[in-house]
């Protein structure tokens, strides 16, 4: 096994970041891949004008790349913030306005994997407060995921880079997809193992791999320290996708990692071009199947 038996997807967000957004897909497709992710493109905006979304729309499907992940709307990212959900005020109602925003525009792309960044802690708010917004707001994303067949991811952060975060281990983001599961009984939030943030946690990645594999929903990957491409520091990240896959988990693979002092078509060496569309051998379907999209 190996890096070359996995399916990668590549984060337009923290990739290709050098080119305008609408060239990013393309640019993908250049470098070898075939599927893409993002985060919310539009920081300022959870509500963009339909001209902008059918644009990049438009960027996808001509560059012949799969939307396989997208954020909703998580405020200034990258920046201070780390999601809106929680925020008690205009936050979360910016939040709110754009569940159905996002789950069209993933639906229009086919894709089925939704990410809702949980947000900081508050000055002056009660902790209590804010998670029972969080809750609340999680139920309607997850509603909204739902209804287009998608998982909702719940994501860890790290405790270094967002010490204002909640969820900052393995076990936090899970017990949040619990709630979320047992409040819509719809079964349909997973997590999300971030292994470049579990890993700056100090978490026993192995352990994580094992317990928590079969509640995963989609992994990401950058190297620690640093944050670069595989190779660039010392995680055994060949060995834990290895682990992942024969814990169960069959999905893709995302690319969340910062090029260095490169252009991002150069920062795939580590991964030879006639594996970057995904390995032949694996045929399980993402949670972009795993239920029928209504019709």
């Amino acid at each position: 096994m190996g890096f070359a038996d996995q399916r990668f997807t590549v984060n337009l967000s923290i990739l290709f970041t050098e080119l305008p957004l609408l060239e990013r897909p393309a640019a993908a497709a250049e470098a070898g891949f075939g599927a893409v992710e993002l985060w919310w493109p539009w920081v300022d905006s959870p509500e963009p004008a339909q001209s902008e979304l059918d644009a990049l729309r438009t960027a996808i499907e001509d560059a012949g790349v799969r939307l396989t992940g997208l954020n909703f709307y998580a405020g200034r990212l990258p920046g201070p913030d780390r999601g809106a959900l929680s925020v008690p005020g205009e936050e979360s109602a910016r939040f709110r306005a754009n569940v159905e925003v996002a789950a069209g525009f993933a639906e229009s792309l086919g894709c089925r994997a939704l990410n809702a960044l949980y947000g900081n802690r508050v000055d002056g708010v009660d902790p209590a407060e804010q998670d029972a917004l969080a809750l609340e707001n999680l139920v309607l994303a997850a509603r909204a995921a739902d209804r287009i067949g998608a998982a909702l991811l719940i994501e860890a952060l790290n405790q270094p880079e967002s010490p204002h975060y909640p969820l900052v281990s393995a076990p936090a983001a899970v017990g949040v997809v619990d709630r979320v599961n047992a409040a819509t009984g719809l079964d349909n939030a997973r997590f999300l193992m971030d292994l470049y943030h579990l890993a700056m946690n100090g978490e026993d990645l192995p352990a994580v791999v094992d317990r928590h594999a079969g509640r995963t929903g989609h992994v990401q990957i950058a190297d620690s320290p640093g944050r670069g491409a595989p190779g660039t520091g010392s995680l055994p990240l060949e060995e834990l996708l290895d682990r992942l896959r024969k814990a169960g988990y069959d999905g893709r693979v995302g690319l969340e990692y910062k090029p260095g002092d490169r252009p991002s078509a150069e920062a795939f060496d580590w991964l030879p071009r006639e594996a970057r569309r995904g390995a032949s051998r694996w045929h399980a379907p993402d949670f972009e199947t795993y239920r029928e999209a209504p019709s």
